[in-house]
């Protein structure tokens, strides 16, 4: 598995820009739409939890869990950015990820921030 399998993040061509910050140098905010979110839950295959259990007992990475959260967050990235674009936003300001287990069958993750327009500065 290459590099392109344990990263994430927003498409580069998105027309709506993500950040982690309150505000986005050299723009300014015209207009808050609110919090916007995605949600995704998954559930474990018998298979890599089996690998999982073997492979905690020596330690090291669990690469397929590591791979399977990396697809879960960009799933529920891409959900909150198809709701924030929706909704008539151009950017997300103070983007954040939750984990948490679901009725321990599962993973839910949650992307979620601020749905906002913003222009250029003049």
């Amino acid at each position: 598995m290459g590099i392109e399998d344990y990263g994430g993040g927003q498409q580069t061509q998105s027309d709506v820009l993500v950040v982690t910050t309150n505000d986005v140098p050299g723009f300014h905010v015209e207009q808050v739409i609110g919090e916007v979110f995605g949600l995704t839950v998954r559930s474990r295959h018998l298979g890599s939890q089996i690998g999982a259990g073997l492979k905690s007992m020596i330690g090291g990475e669990l690469r397929g869990l590591t791979k399977t959260l990396v697809e879960t967050r960009n799933q529920a990235m891409d959900r909150l950015v198809e709701q924030a674009r929706s909704r008539g936003a151009n950017a997300v300001l103070m983007f954040r990820f939750d984990v948490t287990e679901a009725a321990e069958v599962g993973t839910e993750v949650c992307a979620y921030g601020t749905a906002v327009v913003i222009a250029p500065k003049s």
